[in-house]
């Protein structure tokens, strides 16, 4: 007797979504420092709800799923490397594995790093946006958006990089806001998918639409 497995989907898409959400009204909308609550979503939720969430797709048999939560999963994972467990502060503090002397600071990712970083990372989801083109309306908006926002980032640390604009500066914070609000669209579109096939499950009709590509 065959027995029926749930679908991982709307947790991978929640941890995804609700964390870019948080991410993008925090740090780019609302120009604030990354802290403490970005950081432990970034590990938990944006990181290992993902992974589980793309491991349970290829118990089912989803290439697609598993490449695309295992990935963000740890692309979240590594976000929070970049901008926790490499600055000065915790390895001061001897956290490990950046237990550094006290008067040494340990090298950081700069501007042309970080451009190539969301360069790659907007080519991946270009690339996937490609397998969303037979399913939904409403995947295919998440990953589109997702890639955008990639791009814009890359942009802004690769015009940093190359000086053609100032960091902090009014252009700056003006072209960062736009993320931001980018950055909240995406996620909150993931959000929905996310409730979408829980709801349009639950009650066995369509309570929100994703529209699929018949």
């Amino acid at each position: 007797m065959s027995e029926k497995t749930a679908n991982p989907a709307p947790l991978g898409l929640l941890g995804f979504g609700v964390t870019t959400v948080l991410l993008n009204y925090v740090h780019n909308f609302r120009l604030m420092q990354i802290d403490a609550v970005i950081l432990g979503m970034g590990i938990f939720y944006g990181g290992l709800a993902q992974i589980i969430a793309g491991v349970l797709e290829y118990r089912r048999g989803n290439t697609f799923g598993t490449t695309a939560f295992t990935s963000y999963g740890l692309f979240w994972l590594s976000f929070v490397a970049l901008n926790w467990l490499g600055t000065s502060q915790v390895a001061r503090y001897g956290v490990w594995p950046f237990s550094y002397p006290y008067n040494i600071t340990p090298w950081l990712a700069g501007n042309e790093a970080f451009a190539a970083y969301f360069f790659m990372w907007g080519l991946f989801t270009l690339m996937m946006f490609f397998g969303t083109i037979k399913k939904n309306r409403a995947l295919q908006f998440v990953f589109a958006s997702l890639a955008v926002l990639f791009f814009l980032l890359a942009a802004r640390e690769g015009l940093v990089a190359s000086t053609f604009l100032v960091a902090n500066s009014a252009a700056w914070n003006l072209f960062t806001q736009v993320i931001g609000v980018e950055g909240i669209i995406c996620g909150l579109s993931a959000v929905y998918l996310a409730i979408a096939e829980v709801l349009n499950e639950t009650y066995g009709k369509t309570v929100l639409p994703i529209c699929p590509v018949t």
